[in-house]
């Protein structure tokens, strides 16, 4: 059903494109042999969009997307505050899973959907 307000059914497909990048983004891990073991992950009042693992290596992937790359990337739209947050979310979640000895790395999932399907760029150890 198509809502009658136009505000919502923006809301709406703009939180579809986000599901979808975070899919792609999810699928792009798991075919590098990690295992995605967390998706929206609530630590607090903070979220980490994807974690996965794989051996002993945990990664928090921030994903990111728009309808075009005009102004900026996605992967631009990320600034130190939302680093600091995602880095701080990291190290509680790290706390509570309790999985020891971790190598830790912080990767930028930036999918654009200027072209059917959109276009993936995925940024290993962004910061």
């Amino acid at each position: 059903m198509i809502p009658d307000n136009p505000r919502i059914a923006r809301q709406q497909a703009r939180a579809a494109l986000g599901l979808r990048a975070e899919e792609m983004a999810c699928e792009k891990l798991r075919s590098l042999g990690f295992e995605v073991i967390g998706r929206n992950v609530r630590v607090g009042r903070l979220e980490i969009d994807v974690i996965a693992q794989r051996g002993r290596l945990v990664v928090f992937c921030e994903v990111r997307s728009r309808t075009s790359t005009w102004l900026m990337t996605p992967a631009q739209s990320i600034d130190p505050l939302k680093v600091k947050r995602i880095r701080t979310a990291a190290a509680q979640w790290l706390r509570e899973a309790q999985l020891g000895a971790v190598q830790v790395r912080f990767d930028v999932a930036s999918v654009t959907f200027d072209v059917p399907g959109g276009r993936l760029n995925h940024l290993e150890g962004a910061f």
